[in-house]
């Protein structure tokens, strides 16, 4: 499967937009990620401690290849600096390996580029790496972090109008598996934030981190805004949401795909290809305003809007356009 190319495909500054992806999975050590990693890109591989190593590539960049837990990749790092404790830390690193997934980090790719991540994820099958469905607790996933065509508040408005209209549809399109519903990680947007973003026709930047933060002040939502947000701001948004985690990049960060790598016609582009959705629409503001007019039709006193009809009409709407 080829990756699609979004509407708007490069920066203000007539650059390819650029995409991050971060895979988690189980089935293979850190060590033996690594070695798929360097099989697929070449590069040079450094060992940050036992429980974090990174590849420096020529072409992409540092991806970077971790036990995604944080005490274990404290410990690990202080093991390391004061040459002790490397017991504690690798009954840590045993104990976790059956509950806490592995985690690829790719940095940002050309969207022109995308296609060469297809040979990591067959190399990753190859090797034995299992998915989403080889947990029923620890729900890993893929994360996706588009780069923004540009930070003007209509692009930034157009974007989270879209998500509105669409997160229930995306949830089924995705197939979300059910431990990844239950986690508290891809929350959905609450829907009086929803009806408050699809009523707002001219919102300001400051009506957008305001309405943001007083809705979703946590990094757990399935489009999370926070990365971009601190990017504008970053003083502004750890007022309300002091977490180390947040980054500020000009990207949203995507977190509803599953991560299905054993599944032999899964690839990176099944979950990219969805997200293009939004982004069609997106690029479309005359869809937006009906979509919304649509939306907001449909809302009931204290019941708010069914979900299940929705997502039937936006599927609708969606297959007559060839959309999805």
């Amino acid at each position: 499967m080829q990756f699609k190319t979004p509407p708007r495909e490069n920066t203000a500054d007539g650059k390819p937009r650029r995409v991050g992806f971060e895979l988690e999975f189980s089935g293979l050590t850190l060590d033996q990620a690594a070695e798929q990693l360097c099989h697929t890109f070449g590069g040079r591989l450094d060992r940050n401690s036992s429980a974090e190593l990174s590849l420096q590539t020529d072409k992409f960049g540092t991806f970077n290849i971790e036990l995604d837990w944080d005490y274990l990749k404290r410990k690990a790092k202080q093991a390391q600096q004061q040459d002790e404790g490397h017991e504690w830390v690798e009954f840590l690193h045993q104990a976790a390996s059956h509950v806490v997934p592995l985690e690829i980090v790719c940095p940002p790719i050309a969207l022109d580029q995308l296609d060469e991540l297809n040979p990591l994820v067959a190399a990753l099958r190859s090797a034995g790496a299992k998915g989403t469905d080889d947990s029923l607790i620890a729900a890993y996933g893929v994360h996706i972090n588009p780069e923004l065509p540009d930070l003007e508040i209509n692009t930034i408005d157009h974007y989270l109008k879209a998500f509105a209209l669409l997160q229930w549809w995306l949830v089924e399109a995705h197939e979300v598996d059910p431990a990844r519903k239950l986690s508290p990680y891809v929350d959905l947007y609450p829907e009086p934030y929803l009806e408050a973003v699809l009523t707002d026709s001219a919102p300001t930047i400051d009506t957008v981190f305001d309405r943001y933060l007083k809705h979703n002040p946590t990094r757990n939502r399935a489009l999370d805004l926070l990365p971009l947000l601190a990017e504008i701001d970053q003083a502004r948004v750890r007022q309300t949401v002091d977490d180390p985690k947040i980054k500020a990049r000009p990207t949203f960060h995507y977190r509803l795909p599953n991560c299905m790598v054993e599944q032999d016609d899964w690839s990176l582009a099944s979950s990219w290809n969805l997200w293009c959705v939004v982004e069609q629409l997106a690029a479309d503001p005359d869809a937006i305003a009906t979509l919304s007019a649509r939306f907001l039709d449909r809302s009931r006193p204290l019941i708010g809007v069914s979900r299940s009809s929705w997502q039937q009409e936006i599927s609708q709407w969606l297959n007559d356009r060839g959309w999805a």
